[in-house]
């Protein structure tokens, strides 16, 4: 693969399962900030999101995205030449993914009903003078970005997040030892990922959080200042098992019966929504607990600008499914709120406990309840947690400064 031509900005095509997707904000805001960095962005889907709730900016991007269907009749002239010019390549790919998933016909299927459009990808990529392929999560979409390099060589990396490191790791290794970095989202996902691939140069293996705005996520006037003995939690994330909102949910019943005046809102959609309804009006908390749907960024804005606490109860799911580093958790803390969260994954790189925010053990109602009271009645600590907690995220986790990093990395592996 050629290096950039002098003067011409580096193209990085983006490849990720769905765009534009509410509950990744953390993608759509990284590419706009490193086309900010001067770097050509194209977005390559691997499927389409049909979601309502658009974030700013997704929708020219959306626009613009290249979705492509799982087959049409000019994919085999993309075939044909692969064929022709890479076998080895071509058939070794598939080979590889039908060799290494035998065990999972799940995974398995969907990387062969993508196979045909990643190859039509791979030869627009190559006509269209992209430098460097990008992936967000290390499953499919990394998948993708392994097939596109050997088909092209054009160079590839991709960013671990939480469950695609956790769940089922098999293809990670031969994905990694080809792509030209990987990024983790934590110290957490780069220890999972050397424990199976073997320790790794900080230039093949780099750990780099996602990282937020700053400038529109900042304290507003009585930012988690109620008064004491009065408790306004915000949960804000897809309502699914490894959010723990059925903890959450377990934890205001034992406030309500304790006698403080709890309010909490779950913000968000997802397959849990049924039975979190159904244990609302078990545990008779239909005046304290609200399902609010999911919002915009100006909402969930809003939802921390009138909240005491953000409560962020991760857990593990049965399948062993994680969280990696809840954005929530930044977007709060740089809002200058308190967090309650979970030590669990990369949450305590965030969430130091006693000094930026509270860590109680996943799935204990009963703990994660002592935390929430402790906040309720000290309306200091509220404060003191969530000065540090800004300051925090402003030192490590700020999407200007760790994108310009990244924007770096492309420049760098293109001008190879």
């Amino acid at each position: 693969m050629a290096a950039a031509a002098p003067g011409r900005p580096v193209h990085v095509a983006y490849v990720m399962s769905r765009f534009p997707k509410h509950t990744e904000t953390f993608v759509l805001n990284e590419i706009l900030e490193v086309q900010r960095h001067g770097i050509g962005v194209s977005v390559y889907p691997l499927l389409r999101e049909h979601d309502r709730v658009l974030q700013p900016g997704a929708a020219d991007l959306a626009a613009r995205a290249n979705y492509l269907p799982f087959l049409a009749p000019s994919f085999l002239g993309s075939h044909l030449q692969f064929l022709r010019r890479r076998p080895r390549a071509y058939l070794g790919s598939l080979v590889d993914l039908v060799r290494d998933n035998l065990g999972r016909p799940r995974f398995l299927a969907a990387g062969l009903v993508i196979f045909p459009k990643v190859v039509h990808a791979a030869r627009l990529m190559a006509e269209r003078g992209v430098d460097h392929v990008h992936c967000h999560f290390a499953r499919h979409p990394a998948l993708a970005g392994l097939i596109i390099h050997r088909l092209t060589g054009i160079p590839y990396s991709f960013t671990a997040h939480g469950s695609d490191v956790h769940v089922d790791r098999r293809m990670l290794c031969r994905k990694l030892s080809e792509a030209a970095f990987a990024i983790a989202i934590s110290e957490f996902n780069r220890a999972v990922i050397e424990a199976d691939c073997g320790r790794l140069p900080p230039e093949r293996l780099r750990t780099l959080h996602v990282g937020v705005d700053t400038e529109v996520f900042f304290a507003r006037n009585g930012t988690g200042s109620g008064p004491p003995n009065r408790l306004r939690i915000v949960c804000v994330g897809t309502l699914h098992e490894v959010k723990g909102q059925a903890h959450l949910i377990e934890a205001c019943a034992i406030l309500r019966d304790r006698g403080l005046d709890v309010r909490c809102r779950l913000v968000g959609r997802g397959p849990d929504e049924r039975k979190l309804r159904e244990a609302i009006e078990r545990l008779g908390l239909q005046d304290q607990v609200t399902l609010v749907g999911p919002l915009p960024r100006d909402g969930v804005i809003g939802e921390l600008e009138r909240a005491d606490v953000l409560a962020a109860p991760s857990v593990v799911s049965a399948r062993g499914q994680r969280e990696g580093i809840p954005v929530v958790l930044m977007e709060a803390m740089s809002c200058g709120l308190p967090v309650v969260a979970s030590r669990l994954s990369g949450i305590p790189e965030l969430v130091e406990h006693e000094r930026t925010g509270l860590l109680v053990e996943p799935g204990r109602p009963a703990d994660l309840a002592e935390a929430l009271s402790r906040l309720a009645s000290q309306p200091e600590l509220r404060q003191r947690l969530g000065k540090e907690g800004r300051r925090t995220v402003e030192r490590a986790f700020d999407l200007r400064a760790n994108a310009a990093r990244l924007a770096a990395m492309f420049e760098g592996t293109a001008a190879r």
